[in-house]
């Protein structure tokens, strides 16, 4: 049985998982998301390569690293992950400019051990403070593990062609215009944009909208008002883009989070 656990504290979402017939749809979220599988595989694409994370493994990804995911076999899988806003990692860290994670699996036992601390004292809604400790802890961890401070930015164009994507979550973006303010033809502008983020436009403006909903729900309570605010036809439309990207709809998120 497929199931999803949220939970949020000290600027932290935590996420226990069960899965054996759920599929996430290629996506990105814009935070660094951290995890251990507990039992049986991960298997999931990441910049196009084939990754296996096995009982174990502590899975890194950079934010706004598209990927996709689903367990490996029948049997299944268990994990848990962390979420944390890039500010609040460089923050603890004390480090001014974004870092890479340069593997996305690793095997290390002392790692493994505090993303489950935290995350366990997140998902049973230990104290704030406790957490933070934790994740103060887990950072000098994390320290210590291949990281690669050299790393390709966003060029001038896509970072003008995100910001044009997310400036109006309320309508479909507009391909040609985008394209032309950017001075590419639409054809190019899908494969350069594809090439750089490994999504189509289309998908990272959705995905964009899904984010900025998870947050509004987070922020005001009021999953109608994310509906409203993000463009979604209904709650219903809503509900079956946030289960592509978390695992449950929008609606039980809501009830998870906010309890």
């Amino acid at each position: 049985m497929d199931k999803f656990i949220y939970k949020k504290s000290a600027g932290i979402t935590a996420l226990a998982a069960s899965m054996t017939d759920f599929t996430y749809k290629k996506h990105s979220h814009m935070e660094y998301a951290i995890g251990v599988t507990l039992r049986g595989i991960q298997h999931y694409t990441l910049d196009g390569s084939l990754q296996l994370s096995h009982r174990n493994g502590v899975m890194l990804f950079n934010p706004e690293q598209a990927h996709d995911g689903r367990a490996h076999d029948k049997e299944g899988l268990d994990y848990v992950m962390l979420y944390m806003d890039p500010q609040l990692l460089l923050e603890v860290m004390e480090k001014k400019d974004i870092i890479r994670f340069s593997d996305p699996i690793v095997y290390d036992n002392l790692l493994k051990q505090k993303i489950v601390s935290l995350s366990e004292a997140i998902l049973t809604e230990k104290d704030d403070d406790l957490c933070s400790e934790l994740l103060l802890s887990l950072t000098e961890s994390l320290i210590k593990t291949d990281l690669s401070k050299d790393f390709k930015k966003d060029n001038a164009l896509i970072k003008k062609a995100k910001e044009m994507l997310y400036e109006n979550l309320m309508t479909i973006p507009k391909l040609d215009e985008i394209s032309c303010e950017l001075h590419l033809s639409k054809f190019q502008f899908i494969r350069f944009f594809k090439a750089h983020t490994g999504i189509s436009p289309y998908q990272y403006f959705l995905n964009c909208k899904i984010v900025r909903a998870k947050q509004l729900i987070e922020k005001n309570k009021d999953i109608y008002s994310a509906v409203a605010e993000c463009g979604f036809v209904d709650l219903a439309h809503l509900n079956k883009h946030f289960k592509s990207v978390f695992g449950i709809t929008a609606f039980e998120y809501s009830s998870n989070i906010n309890q």
